[in-house]
């Protein structure tokens, strides 16, 4: 038996406190993540691995907050508690501004992960941990002074600040405001926040204060089984929700819309659930869960060809099935009151555990992304053993052989999909050469034959990354985005005629750019990943093959090259794509600052901007126009017989003469740069102005 204190005759005031207490840390907890995310992003490559990795610092920040709301609350009586809480939050001031030290920029080859875990926990480690403790807490303090009267409400009023601060991230501050900026402005929130919490914690301090009534409430031992469904129902959403994230992210841009996206819908299913029973209705979720499940399994690579404005929502529709079940079968399941703190740290553990998943242990034991269909499965699974728990309660379950075909039907749907992705797997790796994984993504080589030739293919997700005809007269030809007439290839044959040329390129695929190397050049290639670079060598011959001079440099690009002295290139390619999307880092004024140091005066620059999604040619039109420079794009068509695909280069040049070549004759297209666009820096982009959003445009 426990007493629980409580008010006889609450006012109203304290619950207006605590109901803004909790609002606001919600919308800083979630303003800060794409915030400081941002800010770290070109210090680890712009990778898209990089916000699966924050998104796991931030769910084990919350279960940190989680486990110090409940040992607080049970270890505690209120008046230490709310001391203890303010001293905390009034040392957490002395770390403002949320500010990343360069000291955690990882070194070239090192697996940034655990930087990036550093640079977040001195950042914004004991904020956010006290952010995400609030609202636990403080539903604690509430229902000690209501009499055991339950909070779940205070919950949903959390998810939803949660999600009006993610969106409005990427439309009210993004655009407007520098990283800097922001980084500042979210420190003043902070600190106002601070007394606010500092407030609640007084008011909860006069919990023992006022007119007590006691209240007898069993606290019965939690069910192993109960806490294990919390746990796995959590996790399942959280591996759900990051492994969307990177399907969107890797194929279309590392950018806070395409992160904010889902997990908005993650947090409105939350809001949803938690608010009231009315929203989760298992008429309508679950007999749409299979095809949630069943799309999200059969189209993982539909985004490289469907358009955003297709495929995004559908794949953000199936999120959100998804997570309803998930998050309305924790709804069902919650506990009373004096189980509350137990209740929300196992939700932290299993969000925890599926960030772990995702962004520690897959791309480690994993070849390729095997955890889409594993968590699909397991989605699937879950929900079976919810049923299968509750069959004494179906409506005349033992006799009834509606409800049992129902079940089995269910159970051979799961068995369906576990085949499938089974098969898909297997499908993968039989007719692989090669399959390699790290932070930066899965790798893989494959052989195929087609009507003429047989080759040699490297992909990054859906995403060619150079292919290699195997044929003995064939293995020289310049194959994929750099055909001898691409933006690229026609700016080498344009200065081939005048001597040995010093040729540098960010992003080395396959190595094909080496096939244009003659005796006497120099090819100077920049790679950040390891895999990239042993793949190279080992499974292609361009660079084994190639009479000029060439040498890889290990490491981002832009990092190692703001280190060098001037190469004094004759020409300098820009091709760092990473699936679909290349990193917004090289595109900045600071990194064209950099490019520009390091080529001749009558250099060229050709940056290769084929991308699905975004528009790229504006962002270097517009800087090549601040520097009074010539820029044209340049396209070319596909050649399925040589494996050259269609290619889009934006080519900047003062190089006198050049663009008059005949072999730019009607080659050259003007670009147009959008109204009030604003030129990129290290401190602002924006995509929205550059966002295709309608059908997929082709070079």
């Amino acid at each position: 038996m426990a007493t629980v204190v409580a008010a006889a005759s609450p006012s109203r005031a304290p619950q207006l406190v605590f109901g803004a207490t909790i609002l606001s840390s919600a919308c800083l907890l979630f303003l800060v993540q794409p915030l400081i995310s941002k800010l770290i992003l070109p210090w680890f490559g712009g990778s898209a691995a990089v916000w699966i990795t924050c998104m796991l610092f931030f769910q084990t920040g919350l279960l940190v907050g989680y486990l110090y709301a409940h040992a607080l609350t049970r270890y505690l009586p209120p008046y230490k508690q709310a001391v203890v809480h303010a001293l905390l939050i009034l040392a957490s001031i002395a770390v403002l501004p949320i500010l990343p030290n360069a000291v955690w920029v990882p070194k070239p080859g090192e697996d940034p992960t655990w930087k990036v875990l550093a640079v977040l926990a001195t950042s914004v480690g004991l904020p956010y941990a006290l952010l995400s403790s609030t609202s636990p807490l403080l539903q604690s303090w509430y229902a000690a002074r209501q009499s055991g009267g339950l909070p779940y409400r205070y919950f949903a009023l959390s998810n939803a600040g949660s999600m009006a601060a993610l969106l409005f991230y990427p439309v009210g501050i993004e655009p407007f405001l520098r990283g800097h900026d922001q980084a500042w402005l979210w420190s003043g929130a902070y600190f106002l926040f601070a007394l606010l919490c500092i407030c609640a914690a007084a008011v909860a301090s006069q919990t023992p204060a006022v007119q007590e009534i006691a209240v007898d409430i069993t606290v019965d031992k939690l069910p192993r089984a109960v806490v294990s469904l919390w746990i796995g129902l959590a996790a399942c959403a959280s591996t759900l929700l990051l492994t969307v994230t990177n399907l969107l992210t890797q194929n279309i841009a590392p950018m806070p819309l395409l992160w904010v996206l889902p997990l908005s819908i993650y947090l409105l299913s939350f809001i949803l659930c938690f608010e009231s029973g009315r929203w989760y209705q298992r008429w309508l979720f679950l007999p749409a869960l299979p095809f949630a499940l069943w799309w999200l399994a059969s189209h993982t690579e539909t985004i490289e060809t469907g358009a955003v404005k297709r495929v995004v929502p559908l794949i953000c529709g199936s999120l959100f099935v998804c997570c309803m079940v998930c998050h309305g079968e924790l709804a069902r399941l919650k506990p009373r009151v004096e189980h509350l703190t137990s209740f929300y740290l196992s939700l932290s553990v299993g969000g925890a555990l599926g960030g772990v998943f995702v962004a520690l242990i897959a791309p480690h034991i994993f070849s390729a992304v095997y955890e889409y269909p594993i968590s699909y499965v397991a989605v699937a699974v879950l929900v079976l053993v919810v049923f299968w728990r509750e069959q004494d309660r179906w409506w005349r379950w033992k006799n009834d052989q509606v409800a049992r075909g129902l079940f089995l039907t269910a159970a051979g749907a799961t068995l369906l999909l576990a085949v499938y992705g089974g098969k898909q797997m297997w499908d993968e790796l039989k007719n692989s050469v090669a399959r390699e994984r790290n932070f930066y993504g899965a790798l893989l080589v494959e052989d195929y034959q087609d009507d003429e030739h047989k080759t040699r293919l490297l992909s990054h997700g859906t995403i060619a990354h150079g292919v290699q005809i195997l044929d003995a007269n064939f293995t020289h030809v310049s194959t994929t985005y750099y055909g001898r007439e691409s933006g690229a290839g026609l700016t080498f044959r344009v200065l081939e005629p005048h001597g040995p040329i010093r040729l540098g390129v960010v992003g080395l695929g396959a190595g094909t750019m080496a096939t244009y190397g003659r005796a006497g050049d120099t090819i100077r290639f920049y790679d950040l990943n390891p895999l990239v670079i042993d793949i190279a060598h080992k499974y292609f011959t361009f660079l084994k093959d190639c009479p000029a001079h060439v040498d890889v440099a290990l490491g981002d690009a832009r990092l190692t090259m703001a280190q060098e002295r001037s190469q004094q290139f004759d020409m300098l390619v820009i091709d760092a794509f990473a699936g679909d999307a290349i990193p917004v880092h090289l595109l900045t004024r600071q990194a064209f600052d950099i490019y520009w140091r390091h080529l001749k005066p009558n250099g060229v620059l050709a940056v290769h901007i084929s991308n699905q999604y975004l528009d790229l040619a504006p962002i270097v039109s517009l800087d090549s126009k601040a520097r009074h420079i010539s820029s044209w794009q340049v396209d070319n068509d596909a050649d399925d017989s040589i494996s050259v695909d269609a290619a889009s280069y934006v080519l900047v040049s003062k190089r006198a003469g050049f663009f008059d070549d005949a072999l730019f004759e009607r080659r050259l297209k003007s670009i147009t740069i959008p109204a009030r666009m604003r030129p990129w820096t290290d401190d602002f982009t924006s995509l929205w102005p550059i966002l295709r959003i309608g059908t997929v445009a082709s070079p």
